[in-house]
């Protein structure tokens, strides 16, 4: 079985096309384990009404703020699939998206993969493609945050459930970190698997304050005091995301 972990917080505008799309997945024995992190619109009551259709589903609720970070890892402990999965509540999977990597692991015995992923705008239209890298080691995730969190899966018989860092932002890549380190490597499947809503006022869509959760993140995880992991990014990481975004205009050109 594979465990598909969903934070959610005021998502009742895009949680049912979520739901909906792991739903008409043609791989069906996986459980969707909802964490929500005290919404204020009617994301629980959209959430429950799936619930009570699909016992696949199954909804937490926090009793206070936390965080994506807590959610997902309120939902990683609750999890008793073989395989972990991320599926965030404004993003969407396409149907083969769990077979496709499924296959792929089991072909390869990778513990830790993700894969290319399709870009709409708040609105659903179109707005490009990421492409992901074959693989990625210990010291290439170092640098820069290269796996888009609604792709990635990995094995718990392998490594073992892993959590989340409970830091505020960045959370997914600080995840990333602990398991490659375990593993070793991460392997990609270059077949776009799932499509990744661009919010305006997200935190990743604003880079200065991203500047402070990376140097934060480098922090956490290599324990380095924080003006070297502000050094960091401005020599590792800044690089690294310019060179990114160069080949992503490439590739959409």
């Amino acid at each position: 079985m594979i465990s598909i972990i969903t934070p959610t917080f005021n998502s009742a505008n895009f949680i049912a096309e979520t739901i909906e799309s792991i739903q008409n997945q043609t791989y069906e024995d996986w459980e969707l384990l909802i964490t929500d992190d005290c919404s204020t619109d009617n994301t629980v009551e959209i959430v429950k009404s799936f619930a009570v259709a699909d016992p696949r589903i199954k909804l937490f609720c926090l009793e206070k703020n936390g965080g994506g970070g807590v959610a997902r890892n309120n939902s990683i402990e609750h999890a008793q699939g073989r395989y972990i999965a991320f599926c965030d509540s404004d993003d969407r999977w396409l149907p083969d998206k769990l077979e496709t990597q499924l296959v792929f692991m089991e072909k390869t015995g990778a513990a830790f993969t993700y894969a290319s992923y399709l870009l709409c705008d708040e609105d659903g239209n179109d707005c490009g493609i990421t492409v992901c890298r074959k693989k990625i080691s210990y010291r290439k995730i170092l640098m820069d945050n290269y796996i888009g969190c609604l792709t990635a899966m990995y094995d718990t018989e392998k490594v073992d459930k892993v959590y989340m860092p409970l830091i505020r932002k960045r959370q997914d890549w600080g995840l990333w970190i602990k398991i490659i380190k375990k593993c070793g490597k991460a392997y990609g499947i270059k077949k776009p698997l799932g499509i990744y809503r661009i919010r305006e006022n997200s935190v990743s869509s604003n880079k200065l304050i991203l500047i402070k959760y990376h140097a934060m993140l480098y922090k956490e995880m290599l324990h380095m005091p924080l003006f070297c992991g502000y050094f960091m990014y401005v020599f590792v990481n800044l690089p690294s995301y310019v060179f990114k975004q160069l080949r992503s205009k490439i590739v959409n050109m």
